[in-house]
């Protein structure tokens, strides 16, 4: 079994427009089966396979909105805990 550990971390501001390139680049490593994340200090590589595990939480304050994206797997047991569906939508909120 694999004891040892790395991690990869970065922290920047940015404008929306300049993070969709890094969303779409995440989306296409997911397909291609390997992500590399890297900026001047360190380097990960990270190999998508088998059921991924997604959690998406989001939450709104008077000063503070925040979104996180979790994707997770488990390389020797891939099991899904939960098969319930996810509807993210885009654009203006439905009007009652």
């Amino acid at each position: 079994m694999r004891q040892d550990k790395k991690s990869f971390s970065h922290l920047s501001l940015q404008d929306a427009k300049s993070i969709q390139p890094i969303l779409k680049a995440i989306e296409k490593g997911i397909a291609n089966g390997k992500m590399t994340f890297s900026d001047e200090d360190d380097e990960i590589i990270l190999k998508p396979e088998g059921l991924l595990r997604l959690k998406v939480s989001a939450s709104e304050s008077e000063t503070r909105h925040q979104l996180n994206i979790k994707i997770s797997w488990n390389i020797d047991d891939p099991k899904l805990d939960d098969k319930s569906i996810l509807s993210i939508s885009s654009g203006n909120p439905r009007k009652k």
